[in-house]
C-alpha cells in the first residue's frame, strides 16, 4: 500500500487559518536572513503584529517590504496587550506575536499573552524558526545527552547561587541566558558552586556580526573574559557541561533499587530505579543481579 506523500508547502491561500488565530512566529536573533518562508507570509498577511519593541520589529518588516500595523506587546504592558489582542481576535482579525530576537514566550514575553488567548477561546498557532538556546545546544560541542534549559538566572548573586545549588547535580547540559553586566558574576557563581572541572561553551551574539562560541573549563572561565574587555558585551548563551556521574552506584539509588526489588521482578525494579534516578539502566540491572545473587 503507497502512503500518500506530505505536501512540502502550504499553499499561499492556507498560510493563515479560517479562524481568527494569534501565531507566535520565532524571528531572527540577529541575522534578518534567519527567518522562514512560512513566517515572512504569516508577517504579510496578518491584520496586526504585536511586537516586544516596536521599533526594532519594524526594522524587521521594512528589511521584507512588510507593511502591517504593529502594537506593543512587552513584560510591563503584556496584560493590557492581551486584552487589546483578544478583542482584534474577537472581531476577526489575524495577530502576529513577535518578540525581539527568537522566540516569543521562551524568556521572553508572550507567555501570559497566549494564555489569555487561549483561555478566551481563540487558537494559537506556533510559526517555529530561530532560537538561542537550540542553536547554543547545537555547537556546543558536548557530549549528547539530556539539556535543562534555566533561562535567566536571578540576578542577585545569592538567589543565584540557591539556585544553582538545586541544579548541582543534574544530570544534564545546563543552558542558561545572561545579559552582559551580569555575566561576570555569573561565571563566579557557576565556578563557586559548579566546580573549576565542569566545561563552560560561551556563545556571545550568536548569528551577529561578532559571534563568539568558544569552550573551557569552568577555572579559566574568568581570565578568559578579563583577557579581552570584547569579550563581555552583547547577548550571551552560557552552556555547563553535565556533572561526571559517579563511580559505582549512589547509597540512595541503591536504598530505592533494594525497595523495588522487594515488590518486584528484577527488570521492572531496575528500570523503575533508573526512572526514579536517573541513573543508567544497565548499572541498576547488573546491581539487582548482585542483590538477588543471581550473578
Amino acid at each position: 500500500m503507497r502512503l500518500p506523500s506530505f505536501q512540502s508547502a502550504l499553499p499561499m491561500s492556507s498560510i493563515l487559518s479560517s479562524t481568527p488565530s494569534l501565531y507566535v512566529v520565532a524571528t531572527p536573533l540577529g541575522n534578518l536572513s534567519d527567518i522562514t518562508l512560512r513566517a515572512l507570509e504569516v508577517l504579510r498577511r496578518v491584520d496586526l503584529v504585536a511586537a516586544e519593541d516596536t521599533r526594532h520589529t519594524q526594522r524587521l518588516l521594512d528589511a521584507h517590504g512588510i507593511r502591517v500595523p504593529t502594537m506593543a506587546a512587552h513584560e510591563h504592558n503584556e496584560q493590557g496587550a492581551a486584552a487589546r489582542i483578544c478583542e482584534r481576535l474577537a472581531e476577526g482579525q489575524h495577530v502576529a506575536l513577535v518578540s525581539d530576537a527568537g522566540t516569543p514566550a521562551v524568556s521572553d514575553p508572550g507567555g501570559r499573552i497566549v494564555g489569555a488567548v487561549q483561555a478566551a477561546g481563540h487558537p494559537v498557532v506556533p510559526v517555529p524558526g530561530p532560537s538561542a538556546v537550540i542553536a547554543a545546544a547545537s555547537v556546543c560541542g558536548l557530549p549528547d545527552g539530556p539539556f535543562l534549559f534555566q533561562g535567566f538566572l536571578p540576578p542577585k548573586s545569592a538567589a543565584r547561587r540557591t539556585a544553582l545549588e538545586s541544579l548541582r547535580d543534574v544530570p544534564a547540559r545546563l543552558v542558561f541566558y545572561e545579559a552582559p553586566h551580569r555575566v561576570l558574576e555569573t561565571v563566579d557563581d557557576f565556578l563557586a558552586i559548579l566546580g573549576a572541572d565542569r566545561e563552560l561553551v560561551v556563545c556571545r551574539e550568536l548569528t551577529k556580526l561578532f559571534e563568539q562560541i568558544c569552550r573551557m573549563p569552568l577555572g579559566e572561565a574568568r581570565a578568559w573574559f578579563e583577557a579581552d574587555a570584547n569579550r563581555v558585551r552583547g547577548e550571551f548563551v552560557l552552556v555547563v557541561s553535565a556533572p561526571t556521574p559517579p563511580e559505582g552506584i549512589p547509597a540512595d539509588a541503591e536504598r530505592i533499587l533494594a525497595l523495588l526489588l522487594d515488590e518486584l521482578p528484577l527488570k521492572t525494579a531496575a528500570s523503575l530505579a533508573a526512572g526514579i534516578t536517573g541513573l543508567g539502566r544497565k548499572p541498576l540491572y547488573q546491581r539487582a543481579l548482585e542483590l538477588r545473587g543471581d550473578d
